[in-house]
């Protein structure tokens, strides 16, 4: 996959939609230096280009109710596609689980699970294993604190260097 061509005011867009995906339209061109209307028209680009994908509320969910946040790596008994995908389409459907990577190295996936504790967790754990989607073995890390967790994306800082 190639990368977009982003200009400097297509990365200030972006940069500042991410930090406020509820900034006024015209408080977007004056933060970025255009005025209102070719602003939104480049905002409409991005989007209609799939690089702006959504807008979100993010929730702070400890302050709604106490919750398990569990990092869990998964391997996998047999590496066939069809074992790939049985277990990818399971997963999807499981509202606990809020992200699922498929990594390389030692293990096939890490999941990040959020559980309203660590009994809710296990027992979410015990019905993926009774549902044979094929789990070898699974580990368990129990989140503490956290220490960063950025939504906004380094996004000019992740582009290659210009030659």
């Amino acid at each position: 996959m190639t990368a977009a061509k982003l200009d400097a005011i297509d990365l200030k867009i972006l940069d500042a939609i991410q930090r406020d995906g509820r900034i006024t339209k015209l408080a977007l061109a004056e933060q970025v230096g255009l005025s209102p209307t070719p602003c939104w028209m480049r905002l409409r680009k991005l989007e209609k280009a799939g690089i702006v994908s959504g807008y979100h509320a993010r929730i702070a969910m400890r302050v709604v109710a106490p919750v398990a946040t569990v990092l869990m790596e998964v391997t996998l008994a047999s590496h066939r596609q069809a074992d790939f995908d049985r277990f990818e389409r399971v997963i999807r459907d499981i509202p606990e689980i809020v992200a699922c990577w498929s990594v390389g190295g030692g293990v096939d996936y890490v999941l990040k699970v959020m559980a309203r504790d660590i009994d809710a967790y296990q027992r979410l754990v015990d019905g993926l294993l009774d549902r044979e989607i094929g789990i070898d073995r699974y580990f368990t890390y129990i989140v503490i604190k956290t220490v960063k967790d950025d939504i906004a994306l380094p996004i000019a800082d992740l582009l290659p260097a210009s030659t």
